[in-house]
């Protein structure tokens, strides 16, 4: 039974009573003060105590956020997760506080937001909804508060991103002393750069049912379900599988599930789920599906079908215990480092991990690498495939586009919506767009746009002049999806203007040409809505490419995803190759523009920065050199080539204390010995791993090979990956079960005879012993511990990685 009652004083009094027996608490407010928080902070710290889940989303909007409230906000607790709405001029005003408990979840949604008169004594209209049976009101608003939580303008609230905001609060209210009426205006703005900004997703793609048959493994399907068969027969139980859009990975992992009891497929759009559900109920019909998510719940169901928005909360992930699944399936597995994914996967425990995934990029990869423990059971792109005559050919037009995004405000992660929008709403513009389409399109077209405002600008053109468009987006209609995209399919209609609403989770194989007027600085998104474009069809010969080519981020780099890398003539060089039937073309200027790009690059060593603050942001503290290697937009191997160390570049950025300064100063020669060191094999940093082990007031004592022996054996068996890639071969076979002698003569014949000839009297061997020729004094011990560590736990990473993709 559901109770609504009108409070209109006192909020604060409520929220005491309920968050006390909570297990879990999401709070949205549009801003917080000092004043608010210092009134939930007692009963927040005793909630976090008592391990209830706390989750607080605010927002910068007008910067009426203070800082200070940030700051502690975040100092109550370490498991509070705050998250800050980047709004970028978008109104940005909910209020709402979502309790959940094991017998009644309560809702407050009104005018109330975190300061001390809107939860006390301030004239403040809420409603409390509470929910004793059924919980509709309750889920729908959970789904649109974790929409908003975990979306992209959100960042993470931490030490390093509160002084950020600062920063930018402090400039604004410089400059804007009073706001006058500003509210009214800022409040009419609907720009968004994306959709997904919005309130979920209108509508749902239901095809119709159809009578396929026994459906059978085909294309890259079969090649990876042999690899993956494999995997298991090696002793692995986690592997991820990277197939390019078009090649059916949701039916690969139905084939993968047949020989498995008890399935769980996580996913993180609704689409995605119903339209997997549908692929195994025909792969696998005798075991019976279900989904759960927010709407629906099927918790005893063969094969269940889970958001992760509503999986990952406490109260449903505590329903399964950790054995409850055989073989659990991660959709889009690039958004598996996530803290959602994690919880999930640390509560788990399964015979099996498989994730499945179209595009991790270079740093999507090194993120999930670990969690899949290096096993890339199958890889292919969509180039090879094409190649491969496995999805449709493409004809790619670089188009010149004239807008200067050089003059358009960058924000870290996109441009300034309203400066974009002035740029891209221009009659001219549009002009320029409709002859490219004209001169290069096929019959059926999907535009991808920057924002809502452009798409319908654009289609309401496109239909001026006499074209059939339909603007879809995350404001259309209910229902206007699913007609907009049968339309397109019959050729009735032809073009749909989006706004990233067919990135992920939605297939419609008839669309021939792509039509991008959008900065895409992105190359995982670029790469999603490429692939929409090259599914095999009846009557479709290849896919048109139309792309608008400006300065704007990235121009310049996302072209070499058009070609093959080949070895030419035996060397390791490589040259690009286009697939048979494809075509890359370039109108003149683009093609000098892209020139001029290239030569313009920033400097390295400030693009290294700008990646370092953004991942220290990202983590609030500085990141470690691994981290950096995992989550950075630049290849970690330039810190070693711009500075020959990790820790010298931090030294550069002024990252580090006195201490550690006068450290990598005085032992520059050892690190940078360690950074540097070849690796044929893995044994050096494996035998400094040893050492290192001992902790940080003796790692750097000599050490023996018997030592070293049990530690060594034991870090190159333990997980299937090392043992295949290092610890198989004639010699090292035979140790697979641990025999000390052996293992240490192999020490001292590889890594210690070898390391102490190459590394220039820096380190010694006296007969089994390896020792440091260095005097490190007492007082610097641990903090070259540290730094050593971060290097040797960095070097194995990138070790493994690179030699895993040669297996």
């Amino acid at each position: 039974m559901t109770k609504v009652q009108l409070i209109t004083h006192d909020l604060l009094h409520h929220l005491k009573e309920n968050i006390k027996g909570a297990k879990s608490c999401y709070i949205l407010t549009s801003f917080v003060m000092k004043s608010g928080v210092k009134l939930l902070e007692p009963i927040l710290e005793e909630a976090a105590e008592q391990r209830t889940e706390i989750k607080i989303c605010t927002g910068d909007y007008l910067y009426i956020t203070q800082p200070d409230a940030l700051k502690l906000l975040h100092d109550i607790h370490k498991n509070i997760e705050i998250r800050l709405w980047k709004s970028n001029g978008v109104s940005f005003h909910p209020k709402a506080y979502l309790l959940e408990s094991d017998s009644t979840n309560t809702l407050y949604v009104g005018s109330s937001n975190m300061s001390n008169s809107a939860l006390t004594t301030g004239i403040e209209w809420n409603v409390e909804v509470k929910d004793t049976e059924g919980d509709e009101v309750f889920e729908q608003a959970l789904t649109e508060y974790f929409s908003i939580f975990h979306h992209e303008s959100t960042i993470p609230v931490n030490a390093v991103t509160v002084e950020g905001y600062r920063k930018e609060y402090e400039s604004f209210h410089e400059k804007y002393p009073v706001l006058h009426n500003k509210w009214t205006k800022q409040e009419e703005i609907h720009l968004t750069i994306s959709d997904e900004e919005k309130s979920g997703i209108p509508g749902k793609v239901i095809e119709k049912q159809t009578d396929y048959g026994i459906i059978q493994p085909r294309f890259a399907q079969v090649p990876a379900l042999e690899e993956l068969q494999n995997s298991r027969e090696e002793g692995y139980n986690k592997a991820m599988v990277v197939m390019a859009t078009g090649l059916g990975k949701t039916y690969l992992a139905a084939f993968f599930a047949k020989s498995f009891k008890r399935i769980l497929f996580i996913a993180h759009l609704e689409e995605i789920l119903h339209q997997s559900e549908k692929s195994f109920k025909r792969v696998i019909p005798d075991m019976n599906t279900g989904i759960y998510n927010g709407k629906e719940k099927n918790p005893s169901a063969d094969i269940i079908f889970a958001s992760i928005q509503t999986l990952s909360r406490k109260t449903h992930l505590e329903r399964f215990s950790p054995d409850a699944f055989d073989l659990i399936i991660v959709d889009e597995f690039h958004h598996a480092a996530a803290n959602s994914y994690q919880k999930v996967l640390a509560h788990f425990n399964p015979e099996f991990l498989l994730g499945i995934t179209a595009t991790p990029d270079r740093n999507d990869y090194r993120d999930i690498y670990a969690i899949c423990e290096g096993n890339v059971a199958y890889r292919i792109e969509f180039i090879e495939a094409v190649n491969k005559k496995w999805l449709a050919p493409f004809s790619y037009y670089g188009v010149y586009d004239e807008t200067d995004y050089s003059k358009i405000r960058w924000l870290g992660t996109r441009y300034d919506a309203d400066e974009l929008a002035a740029a891209q709403l221009k009659m001219s513009l549009a002009e320029k767009i409709l002859a490219a389409w004209e001169a290069c399109k096929q019959t059926r077209t999907l535009v991808f746009c920057s924002s809502i405002l452009q798409a319908d600008f654009l289609s309401d053109y496109f239909n001026k002049k006499g074209y059939r468009t339909i603007s879809l987006h995350s404001q259309s209609a209910p229902g206007l999806r699913e007609k907009a995209i049968a339309q397109l399919k019959k050729g009735e209609i032809d073009a749909i203007m989006t706004v990233n609403l067919f990135n992920e989770g939605v297939d419609i194989p008839e669309a021939d040409t792509l039509l991008f007027v959008r900065p895409t600085e992105s190359l995982t998104v670029f790469t999603q809505q490429i692939g929409r474009g090259l599914r095999l069809a009846e009557g479709k010969s290849h896919c048109v490419i139309i792309d608008l080519i400006a300065n704007y981020r990235n121009a310049d780099v996302k072209q070499s995803l058009f070609y093959l890398h080949e070895k030419h003539k035996g060397q390791k060089r490589t040259i690009p190759v286009l697939p048979d039937a494809c075509e890359v073309d370039f109108d003149l200027e683009a093609k000098n523009l892209l020139i001029e790009m290239s030569k313009k690059k920033m400097p390295r060593k400030e693009l290294l920065l700008q990646s370092y603050n953004q991942v220290k942001a990202d983590l609030g503290r500085r990141p470690t050199y691994l981290e950096m290697h995992m989550h950075g937009t630049e290849d970690s191997k330039l810190f070693k080539q711009e500075f020959k160390s990790y820790f010298s570049f931090l030294d550069w950025a002024d990252e580090l204390s006195d201490e550690e300064s006068a450290v990598v100063d005085a032992y520059s020669d050892w690190l940078y010995e360690v950074e540097k060191t070849g690796m044929a094999k893995s044994y050096k940093m494996v035998l400094l791993l040893a050492m290192l082990e001992r902790g940080p007031k003796h790692w750097s004592d000599p050490i023996t090979a018997e030592e070293a022996a049990p530690f060594f054996h034991n870090y190159l068996t333990e997980k299937p990956y090392r043992k295949r890639i290092d610890f198989s071969d004639k010699t090292t076979k035979a140790m697979w079960e641990y025999d000390k002698k052996k293992v240490a003569g192999l020490i001292v014949r590889m890594p210690m005879t070898k390391w102490s000839g190459s590394s220039h009297g820096l380190l010694l061997l006296d007969e089994a012993e390896l020792r440091l020729n260095m005097d490190i004094h007492e007082h610097d011990k641990e903090s070259l511990y540290y730094m050593g560590k971060e290097i040797c736990e960095y070097r194995l990473q990138v070790y493994f990685e690179r030699k895993d993709t040669l297996y």
